[in-house]
């Protein structure tokens, strides 16, 4: 059996990676990870706790590990937390890989995430943050994507449909 991910999605806080991830590992009878919940086991408590507690510069370690650990060993379908691609290292570890980006216009991302509730990043102006974190990642998310599916006002149900079109072989 492979130990190669069927598909890593990444994207934006409210692109859907978990949800429509859920859904895609349903449809493609495979099985899902979330490389946030790996780190949150690994640390033993919710991200934002991570983040008051020891800091974004160690979460961002631990994000490496997870991601680098998950992308040799996980045959499923993997979502990686939205900001996995700002370390040029999992950009790199994802080439060869089948990396779908699920792109999310502001509107979408705030009525999806509520204004930053468990969010670290979002926790001050959420509304300015989102936007500043859109701008700042989408090249990366582009860099590293072999696809980008559009997930503004789609049912998850479809794009995961989309999806598993795309990466059927």
């Amino acid at each position: 059996m492979s130990t190669r991910p069927v598909c890593v999605l990444v994207g934006a806080p409210g692109s859907g990676k978990t949800t429509v991830g859920t859904a895609l590992a349903a449809a493609l009878g495979v099985d899902f990870r979330d490389t946030d919940t790996d780190i949150e086991r690994l640390a033993g408590k919710p991200i934002p706790e991570i983040f008051v507690d020891d800091g974004e510069d160690h979460f961002r370690t631990l994000e490496r590990a997870a991601v680098a650990a998950a992308l040799a060993s996980h045959a499923g379908v993997l979502a990686l937390g939205g900001g996995a691609v700002l370390a040029e290292e999992n950009r790199a570890a994802l080439i060869g890989h089948t990396v779908v980006h699920l792109s999310v216009e502001l509107p979408d991302a705030i009525r999806r995430v509520g204004l930053g509730a468990g969010r670290p990043l979002l926790a001050l102006n959420p509304r300015a943050t989102l936007k500043h974190l859109l701008d700042q990642r989408r090249p990366l998310y582009a860099e590293v994507a072999t696809a980008t599916v559009v997930t503004d006002g789609r049912a998850p149900e479809d794009l995961a449909a989309e999806i598993a079109a795309l990466v059927k072989p």
